[in-house]
């Protein structure tokens, strides 16, 4: 097997972080206050989001232990409010691709879960958990808190309009 085959099954995460220490052993020989100014960055950003990685390690394994499709089921089909944070906050917990929730998601949708609701759970799975310490370390908290209170709030407007669109749409479709 020669070298070109060998690099080509180097998947691409490996050669990136092959790349960034090939980079860093050029700048340890030719400069070493950019080294040493990265590496000093670099420990100051980790020291940051490890508790915060920490906790959200927790959080999540927690929420992986607790949160089961059954219980999605039971408490997206019920009525009021209730259903609606349930829908917030199982899009904001859900982690994986999202093809793996479309047959669960079309499970609900054929038990009677509305399409606000969907679009409701999907648009909050924009708001990912693992990456919210790394938005923190670059912005602040106050941001991320008013960029992801405002995603909710527009995941409910927009549920609730494409709601009301859809009933109109089928009802005018069964005249």
């Amino acid at each position: 097997m020669n070298f070109k085959n060998k690099l080509k099954k180097i998947s691409g995460g490996w050669f990136f972080l092959f790349c960034i220490i090939f980079i860093y052993i050029i700048f340890l020989i030719f400069n070493k206050q950019i080294y040493l100014d990265s590496l000093s960055f670099f420990n100051q950003i980790i020291l940051k989001i490890i508790p915060i990685f920490i906790f959200v390690f927790v959080l999540m394994t927690l929420s992986n232990y607790f949160i089961t499709p059954k219980l999605i089921i039971k408490h997206l089909t019920e009525k009021g409010l209730k259903k609606w944070i349930f829908a917030i906050i199982g899009g904001i917990l859900s982690s994986g691709p999202i093809y793996i929730w479309y047959p669960l998601l079309a499970d609900l949708k054929s038990k009677g879960l509305s399409n606000g609701l969907l679009v409701c759970f999907l648009y909050n799975r924009a708001i990912k958990i693992p990456l919210l310490p790394l938005a923190i370390a670059y912005f602040n908290w106050q941001y991320v808190f008013v960029l992801s209170f405002t995603m909710i709030i527009a995941s409910i407007i927009q549920g609730v309009l494409l709601s009301k669109v859809l009933d109109k749409k089928i009802l005018q479709e069964a005249k």
